[in-house]
Parts: structure tokens; sequence; C-alpha cells
């Protein structure tokens, strides 16, 4: 979060991904640190997933950070 906050200073996009899990926390830390960057969240939990599993995962979402990252569509 912090490296975002610190990409979008500079006046470069960033996107949050994360496991639905954290979603509360990343909302928490967003409030904290003064900003609600956009946010793409995927199905938890991720470290007993095969590599074809993950490869899956990160397909499903990248239009969403593709989105995220252009300013196009509702995200988050």
């Amino acid at each position: 979060m912090h490296d975002i906050n610190n990409l979008e200073a500079l006046g470069l996009p960033g996107v949050f991904v994360a496991t639905t899990e954290f979603e509360g926390a990343a909302v928490a830390q967003g409030l904290a640190l003064g900003f609600d960057p956009p946010r793409v969240l995927v199905a938890h939990p991720v470290q007993d997933r095969t590599d074809q599993e993950l490869v899956e995962l990160a397909d499903r979402a990248l239009d969403e950070v593709i989105a995220a990252l252009t300013g196009a569509g509702e995200i988050g």
C-alpha cells in the first residue's frame, strides 16, 4: 500500500492486488494513509495453489487490473 501511495505521488498509476481475505485491511490501511487506491481482489487463498492455478487466477484478474490502471470503469 505504501508503494502504491509513493507511485501515485510520482504521478504513476498503481493498483492494490490482494485476496478477498484482506479487503478490510486494505481499506483500513488506505484510510490511515489518507487515500483510496484502486484495488483488485482475487480468490483466497493463494499459497496452496499450483502454478497453473495462479496463472488462471491472474488471467481472470488481468482485465480488471488494466481497467484500474487506465481509469476505465469503476474498480474496488
